[in-house]
């Protein structure tokens, strides 16, 4: 009878069904994690399958023999994906920065910085020099003499630009004297030939006059200095300028509200846009098998760069797993490496970096639009590798010199490199200029650009991201000292307001016997009460 009520209450009752719940609640449980995962990771998911399909899709139409105006309609919804993301650079550049500038003091501003612009000019430097010791360690240029633009049916690539004029329009691009035509136009100097005059002989002179000229394409380093010092003038207004700086973060809201719509369309696009360039490849095997070293050591250097050098950077700084920060970047990476474009990767990146890891919205709103703009450490890798290959296909040894020039040249001319596809190029042909190499065989770079490109422009946007990623570290542990520091004040202030107070009592204590003789009678009265209480509880 015992047993039936022990069984009847639930003492061995319950024991056969316990497993099956326990199996319920965790496929429920596992259920529910996969669905989490999902909806967390859902464009990434489907950014990654887009690539992939993409290369799939693009295999099966290459086979069909398109015209080139099928391909051209093909590749149709790819170009409206570059559309629209070159669309949203302009207002998102300008007004994040004015936002970020605006937003951070002064002193903090210098600071911040000052640490980026070092950040950006090392990281490119070790860049650089990983690119020109590849290049002499595979040495891509040797053997392959006998290759030239027309052994590939390739066009001639003209650069005749001097060295000194590339630096000037560099700085002549930092301060547009046009705002608006600087959102579409840069300035670019051109050369013509002018007489003047007979020589003694009876020749006739010639001489090379440069002069400025306007081509298409952002001149989006002019626009970032700009909006930088109007963000940090509108701070030294005071609540005059409060009104404007809300209008512009309101501005950069609402183009972020525009990106996250447009990130949606990103796996769609990305399919035509690989699709689209493995259909248009001419002869791939005779490209790789020419070029293949020159392939290979660009490729190995992005790796070494982006793998080992800017994580350990990162760890060194922050102390934090390095590539659990940059798992929440995996579709900014996957639109830089389908778009060729460190611009049009911009609106992804800042979105993902401030939602996926936590970065302070001041930080990633100010220095990624820099970054996009002057850090370029993957570029830096395949230029120097370029410069010494073309110095190898024409025999030519580089002295100690030539290879300083190299380096200084990559790390400070890629801050003047275009954030476009084929943008390096003609960073090359300043450095090229520079050694004194010819540029005629720059076709060569041209025709393996869209391969090397894509690992180029995915280490680029990841240097920028781990920079956000330090600089909000170093930022949040400066915050932390300040408010340690505070803390500590406000204690001392407390303590001092103690020992005064204590000191005032004390005195009024000797002082008034009037005082004591009242608190004794309280204290006399509070016995007798408590003795009262006492009684009416017992």
């Amino acid at each position: 009878m015992e047993e039936k009520k022990s069984e009847i209450n639930g003492h061995a009752g319950h024991k056969s069904p316990l497993p099956a719940v326990s199996i319920k609640s965790e496929k429920n449980s596992f259920k529910n994690r996969l669905m989490v995962f999902l909806k967390r990771n859902l464009l990434v998911i489907l950014t990654v399958s887009g690539v992939l399909v993409g290369v799939g899709f693009g295999m099966m139409v290459r086979n069909m023999n398109l015209t080139r105006a099928q391909m051209t309609y093909f590749a149709f919804p790819g170009e409206m994906l570059l559309r629209m993301l070159k669309m949203i650079i302009l207002p998102l550049v300008v007004c994040s920065l004015i936002s970020g500038a605006a937003s951070l003091d002064t002193r903090s501003l210098g600071k911040l910085g000052g640490i980026a612009v070092s950040y950006f000019l090392v990281t490119t430097l070790i860049a650089s020099s990983i690119g020109v010791a590849l290049a002499f360690i595979i040495k891509p240029g040797v053997g392959a003499g006998a290759l030239n633009t027309n052994n590939l049916g390739l066009e001639g690539v003209s650069a005749n630009k001097e060295t000194a004029d590339s630096f000037l329009d560099l700085a002549r691009n930092l301060f547009p004297s046009n705002l608006v035509a600087a959102a579409f136009r840069s300035y670019v100097t051109d050369y013509k030939t002018i007489l003047v005059g007979n020589g003694t002989n009876g020749t006739i002179n010639y001489q090379k006059v440069p002069y400025g000229t306007d081509a298409d394409g952002m001149n989006i380093l002019g626009l970032v200095l700009f909006a930088m010092v109007f963000g940090v003038a509108l701070r030294k207004l005071g609540a005059e300028g409060e009104e404007l700086i809300r209008f512009f973060n309101a501005f950069n809201e609402a183009t972020m509200v525009l990106v996250s719509w447009i990130m949606w369309y990103v796996p769609f696009g990305i399919m035509f846009l690989v699709g689209s360039k493995i259909v248009e490849m001419e002869d791939v095997v005779l490209l790789v098998t020419s070029l293949g070293k020159y392939i290979f050591a660009s490729i190995l250097g992005h790796i070494i760069h982006g793998g080992i050098v800017l994580p350990l950077i990162y760890f060194g700084f922050t102390r934090a797993n390095p590539f659990s920060f940059l798992s929440g970047l995996i579709t900014p990476f996957t639109t830089a490496f389908a778009t060729c474009s460190s611009s049009a990767t911009l609106p992804t990146m800042m979105k993902c970096v401030e939602e996926n890891n936590g970065v302070d919205k001041r930080i990633s709103r100010f220095i990624l639009p820099i970054g996009a703009t002057v850090n370029m450490d993957g570029a830096a890798i395949f230029q120097c590798v370029a410069a010494v290959f073309i110095a190898q296909l024409n025999n030519v040894e580089l002295n100690a010199g030539q290879i300083f020039t190299i380096l200084v040249t990559a790390t400070a001319s890629s801050v003047g490199a275009a954030g476009i596809p084929a943008g390096g190029i003609i960073t090359i042909a300043i450095i090229l200029e520079a050694i004194g190499l010819p540029t005629h065989d720059l076709s060569l770079m041209l025709a393996v650009d869209w391969i090397v490109d894509r690992t180029t422009t995915v280490v680029n946007v990841e240097g920028d991201a781990l920079g956000a990623g330090i600089l909000h570290h170093i930022n949040e542990q400066e915050m932390k000292k300040r408010r340690e520091q505070e803390q500590h004040q406000e204690e001392q202030e407390l303590q001092e307001v103690k020992v005064e107070v204590v000191a005032n009592v004390k005195a009024e204590e000797e002082t008034s016997p009037l005082v004591t003789h009242l608190n004794q009678g309280d204290s006399s009265s509070h016995e007798t009460l408590d003795k009262d209480g006492v009684e009416s509880v017992l």
